[in-house]
């Protein structure tokens, strides 16, 4: 068919349409351009032009939003709906391309050139049409959306060309795609280009296919477990379970994602927790692992407080609280000052080292309230095994964290004051050795990352005020010992109890008693007097328990009598406590041959020490008792060598080994007794008893010796200094190189008591003996 060329024909753009020859379509009408085209055209041959617009959001499209490929059109059937839209039946009868565009007032004509097909029946095109076939017919079967009497339609069709058209007006095809198939005019092309599209196109359905088939899965997988879950907690809900599982795991979830556990730590939880979900709760690695979730939780990840760096203010908390201890006042202090000046510094390790009730657990709840920082206290006494500190291996039944971690968990902040009670008190055995896993957790080099056996993660403690006490620093091992910053708390000087008893134990014991502070008054006197009779010791806590005995006399005579207000003076105090329990001045009433007073330090601060050397004739056996350790031995038996080798100076007979027996004793022999200091205390009642000589009452000495008489330095000579001050003795001789520590002893003790430093034994002897010998 030759290519002709038709004028005037009305042109009906199309919006998101197109028709292809053959195709009988409906089609409704309502733009005034477009109704004008149609009238125009029924008034005429019935003829009309189809194109379609390239953007279907133009109403009023020029030449250039047209396709110049489009259908000359008849119109068959045209009808005016009740809305004033034209629904209009169309058949579609060749392709045309436009020409040119007539510009009308109404509606616009075009003259349009036909494109004749060309009719073929050979094999190739036979073979294109069988193969077109086929994969519409594979189409139909995965798509489901074409009907069997379409497809047997399309079969029925002889003309290669207008079985492209047909099988493409069926296709879900862009508009592009479409409007190629209709300008495509070779027809072999066009069975081709149609034949690659319902390729694709089954290609796309057979992904979508199995897109649907596995979104189908899944959701039917979730409908079945929500419908187990349900099931679950209907049957959780009628054992009384209310929550159950699910509601547990999700709230755990819910806490984890909320604390500010770092993200390793976090990643560990999770994984615990997706464990946990899965095992039943009957398992008894259910409960095991929701124990680990629970600590994990509960740890105080990466929360501080913020320290309160009032120094003035701090410095006024610890002077109401305690008396005196100006050394571990200051120590405090200088933490605070560095602190505010840096703002990174890492928490020290304080040991306050003293006898039994000198304050040294309330110091550091004191401590604690200045910095404002949570306190927490753990008594080491008696712990011997080493998962008490770092915990217990999760394998084990009964497993726990250890008490650093407990401790930290109860604190619920990373920087609280932790009290280390009675470290010096740790022992070990089979279990191991608890005082070598403190070394991680006292040293700060490596405690911000410390390990737990139960934890397994690390955690920083190096924000942690460590605070360890402990009376006896000798048992303490020297690595351990070695990590801490030692501060020395000696002891009270009677003028220092007397402060404390009006300051913080009477006003403490009136209250627990329930009395108030008109219904008791103690006078000053009575209160020395319960110092040095009912008291023997460097702190306060056995006069705290002779005040409670006071009140509770007190609160009875109260009820019982009902008297209004009670007198304690020293005439009156035995009433209250009894006959007097101990000799105020342990020292000597009277000068005495071979009895010298020495000066101890013990693990209850410090104490005087009698001294006793006999004469027994005898062939020179040198004989020592009252429970004495081998350097107190060692000491006798030098000084025994010094007096031998320097008989004649001494005035002493040279053969005075072989003419006496010798007996050293130390009272109290129950007590064990044992140290370097006693050398010259032995040594001057030896020769106080050979050569007759008198030893001064008032004269109260520590010191060792050695072979040649010289005098060693000793330690705790403010402990001994006190305990001769509650002895009642005036001079104390000391050695020369313990001069520098006098400046350490307080000043109400000082000006009591008279110093005499010496470095040879030959000055000790000319102190401390007096009259004339033998």
């Amino acid at each position: 068919m030759a290519d002709e060329i038709k004028k005037n024909v009305p042109l009906l753009p199309l919006r998101g349409l197109l028709v292809y020859p053959t195709m009988v379509l409906h089609l409704d009408v309502g733009r005034e351009k477009s109704v004008q085209a149609l009238e125009q055209a029924m008034m005429n041959d019935h003829m009309i032009f189809l194109a379609t617009q390239r953007e279907i959001s133009i109403d009023e499209p020029g030449e250039e939003e047209i396709f110049k490929v489009g259908t000359y059109t008849k119109i068959k059937q045209m009808l005016k709906l009740p809305n004033g839209t034209i629904r209009v039946l169309v058949e579609g009868l060749n392709r045309a391309q436009i020409e040119s565009y007539v510009e009308l007032e109404d509606y616009t004509s075009v003259d349009i050139k036909e494109l004749a097909e060309e009719e073929l029946k050979d094999a190739e095109a036979e073979a294109l049409m069988r193969t077109l076939l086929d994969h519409f017919d594979q189409y139909i079967k995965i798509s489901k959306k074409i009907s069997a009497e379409t497809y047997a339609t399309v079969t029925d069709i002889e003309e290669p060309g207008r079985m492209a058209d047909i099988v493409a007006s069926h296709l879900p095809l862009k508009l592009k795609d479409k409007q190629e198939v209709l300008e495509t005019v070779d027809v072999k092309k066009r069975l081709n280009r149609v034949i690659s599209l319902i390729h694709n196109e089954k290609e796309v359905l057979e992904i979508e296919k199995k897109i649907g088939q596995r979104v189908k899965r899944s959701m039917e997988r979730t409908q079945k477990e929500y419908y187990l879950r349900e099931q679950m907690k209907a049957i959780q809900k009628e054992l009384g379970d209310k929550e159950g599982k699910t509601g547990e795991v999700s709230s755990l979830m819910s806490k984890i994602e909320e604390s500010s556990m770092p993200e390793s730590v976090r990643e560990t939880a999770l994984k615990e927790l997706n464990r946990y979900e899965k095992i039943p709760s009957s398992s008894a690695e259910s409960s095991v692992i929701r124990n680990y979730i629970d600590w994990l939780i509960n740890l105080p990840w990466g929360i501080y407080t913020e320290d309160r760096l009032d120094l003035k203010l701090a410095s006024e908390i610890l002077d109401d609280e305690h008396h005196g201890l100006e050394k571990v006042k200051e120590r405090v202090l200088e933490y605070l000052a560095v602190q505010k000046l840096t703002n990174s510094l890492k928490g020290p390790i304080l040991c306050l080292a003293g006898p039994p009730g000198v304050g040294k657990t309330s110091l550091a709840k004191s401590i604690a309230k200045s910095l404002d920082r949570k306190f927490i206290r753990i008594s080491l006494g008696g712990v011997r095994d080493e998962s008490e500190i770092r915990g217990h291996r999760r394998t084990y039944v009964g497993a726990m964290p250890g008490r650093i971690i407990r401790g930290m968990s109860k604190a619920g902040t990373m920087n609280p004051v932790f009290l280390l009670d009675e470290i010096d008190k740790m022992s070990s055995d089979f279990r191991g050795d608890p005082s070598s896993a403190m070394l991680e957790v006292l040293d700060p080099e490596q405690n911000h990352n410390f390990s737990d056996h139960y934890i397994e993660e690390t955690f920083d403690l190096s924000q942690v005020l460590f605070i360890a006490t402990a009376n006896n620093l000798a048992t303490i091992p020297g690595p351990l010992r070695d990590r801490m910053e030692i501060i020395t708390i000696a002891g009270y000087t009677e003028v220092e109890k007397a402060e404390i008893v009006k300051d913080h134990l009477l006003p403490k014991q009136l209250k627990e008693h329930g009395l108030k502070k008109g219904n008791l008054q103690l006078r000053e006197a009575a209160i020395y007097d319960m110092i040095r009779y009912y008291t023997r010791e460097a702190g306060v806590r056995g006069l705290e328990r002779q005040l409670a005995a006071i009140c509770r006399k007190a609160a009875r005579a109260i009820v019982a009598e009902d008297r209004k207000r009670i007198t304690v003076t020293e005439k009156n105090l035995s009433e209250f406590l009894g006959k007097r329990l101990y000799r105020y001045g342990q020292a000597e009433t009277t000068d005495q041959v071979g009895v010298v007073t020495g000066l101890a330090y013990t693990t209850v601060g410090g104490d005087t020490l009698s001294i006793e050397v006999s004469l027994s004739p005898g062939k020179g056996k040198l004989l020592l008792t009252g429970k004495l350790g081998d350097v107190m031995r060692e000491s006798a038996q030098a000084a025994f060598s010094y007096i031998r080798s320097k008989a004649d100076e001494l005035n002493i007979d040279p053969n005075f080994n072989e003419k006496h027996d010798i007996h050293i004793h130390v009272p109290e022999g129950a007590v064990p007794k044992d140290g370097p200091s006693a050398g010259i205390t032995i040594a001057t009642a030896l020769v106080s008893a050979l050569t007759g000589r008198p030893v001064s009452k008032e004269v109260g000495m520590t010191g060792e010796i050695t072979l040649r008489g010289r005098v060693l330095p000793i330690g705790g000579l403010k402990e001994k200094a006190l305990g001769a001050h509650r002895a009642g003795l005036k001079t104390i001789i000391l050695p020369k190189d313990n001069e520098k520590d006098i400046d350490d002893i307080p000043e109400s003790v000082r000006e009591g008591l008279t110093f005499i430093p010496v470095s040879h034994l030959d000055e000790v002897l000319e102190k401390a003996l007096v009259g004339e010998g033998r």
